[in-house]
């Protein structure tokens, strides 16, 4: 993917002479990993996109489910979420997707809820993300590379369900840190990505907000013919569309067209 993310939305190209802010989506990011992936869409949109973020919590998260219930928890999020407000974003994501899902269906919407309540602005999750893009694309069936251990990776598959997506192929990698995932290279993100394909999935979920995608997200979808939606990619977009922003931009794939 080019460094060049080009906006097709011609009004998003003239902000500065239009006097209109760029849209905002203001993220809550848990750890370390990949928050230089929004570093990068930022630049890389040329002034078509801001995305300021929080940590919301310090070091290397683990892959265990009580420190990803605690890491979403309501008073590491809301703390979070009132530091952003300072930077007048449109909408707010909790992007964390093992942060979310494990909280189960409605446990994520209550995080979302609670967000919303405590900033005034529209807020939501990378795994209510998943699911949103999901619908928006028509995706019924899908493969799931996810980079956790499998008791992690699994209540996942169940959030899927619950969002009424069949999980047809799933495949769990056994990384145990948020660390350990953001050092993946390209190449290994795709492997990932191929290792979990299969003839009936419409697309390819790769869940983990530690992972970096947002520069290869053309090269995966090329390398498995079909649709494939990463944790940083749908976090944005769905705060965009929350926002009642979106954008389409070039190089973020068939998601953003």
């Amino acid at each position: 993917m080019s460094d060049n993310i080009a906006s097709k939305n011609a009004t998003s190209n003239t902000f500065a002479s239009a006097g209109t802010e760029a849209p905002s989506v203001g993220l809550l990011y848990p750890g370390v990993g990949a928050d230089d992936d929004f570093e990068f869409l930022e630049r890389a949109s040329d002034g078509a996109l801001r995305l300021p973020l929080v940590r919301t919590a310090g070091g290397d998260v683990a892959h265990l489910v009580d420190e990803l219930l605690a890491v979403g928890g309501s008073q590491n999020l809301l703390d979070g979420a009132r530091e952003l407000v300072a930077f007048s974003p449109d909408s707010v994501m909790w992007a964390c997707t093992s942060g979310s899902f494990v909280y189960g269906w409605d446990g994520a919407h209550t995080q979302a809820d609670e967000v919303a309540q405590a900033t005034g602005l529209p807020a939501s999750s990378t795994s209510i993300a998943f699911a949103e893009a999901c619908r928006a694309l028509g995706v019924g069936t899908v493969a799931v590379a996810a980079s956790y251990p499998d008791d992690l990776a699994q209540h996942f598959k169940r959030f899927l369900g619950d969002a009424g997506v069949e999980v047809v192929s799933f495949h769990s990698n056994d990384i145990a840190t948020a660390g350990e995932v953001g050092l993946l290279g390209k190449d290994e993100v795709i492997a990932m990505a191929l290792d979990a394909d299969h003839p009936d999935a419409k697309a390819i979920l790769i869940p983990d907000t530690a992972m970096h995608s947002l520069r290869w997200i053309d090269d995966l979808e090329r390398a498995a013919g079909k649709i494939v939606l990463t944790a940083n990619q749908v976090t944005v977009w769905e705060g965009l569309r929350i926002a009642g922003r979106p954008l389409r931009l070039d190089g973020l794939g068939t998601l953003f067209r």
